[in-house]
């Protein structure tokens, strides 16, 4: 198996032959179990439990994952990158799904996410600005406001 890990220059492989993040977010929704309402819980509809679903299931992954660093910190078991490369990689279905049912691209929340951090962030990171943030002018952001 070629290793993705590395840029196009260094793997040789076109960026074109890759899979796109529409592509995985497709895949990811093939492999979704169905989603049914909940007795429990009648007024959550379907878009509802899709988005409970990711967000718990993004809850338990990065769990998993903080696991792999405790049992390398606290246990000194050697540090388990392919784990690490799992659960980054279940986190990625999870978003995806979620992504799915917000109707937004990867390329949407990355590029949003980015707009905010430079907004924050204009230089670089500083605790104070981290403190001290423009919550007004980072939802305008979000929300294609500004």
């Amino acid at each position: 198996m070629e290793d993705l890990r590395n840029p196009k220059e260094e793997t040789g492989k076109d960026e074109n032959t890759r899979m796109t993040s529409k592509e995985y977010i497709q895949n990811a929704i093939r492999t979704e179990a169905p989603i049914q309402g909940h007795p429990l819980y009648p007024n959550l509809d379907k878009s509802k439990l899709r988005i409970l679903h990711a967000a718990l299931g993004c809850v338990t992954e990065a769990g998993e994952l903080a696991d792999t660093l405790k049992k390398h910190l606290f246990y000194n078991k050697k540090l388990d990158l392919v784990n690490l490369e799992e659960e980054a990689g279940d986190l990625c279905w999870y978003i995806a799904i979620l992504a799915d049912e917000l109707g937004v691209s990867f390329e949407y929340l990355w590029e949003r996410n980015i707009a905010k951090l430079k907004a924050r962030y204009p230089d670089k990171f500083t605790e104070e600005k981290a403190v001290n943030r423009n919550l007004e002018v980072e939802r305008k952001i979000l929300e294609g406001n500004l």
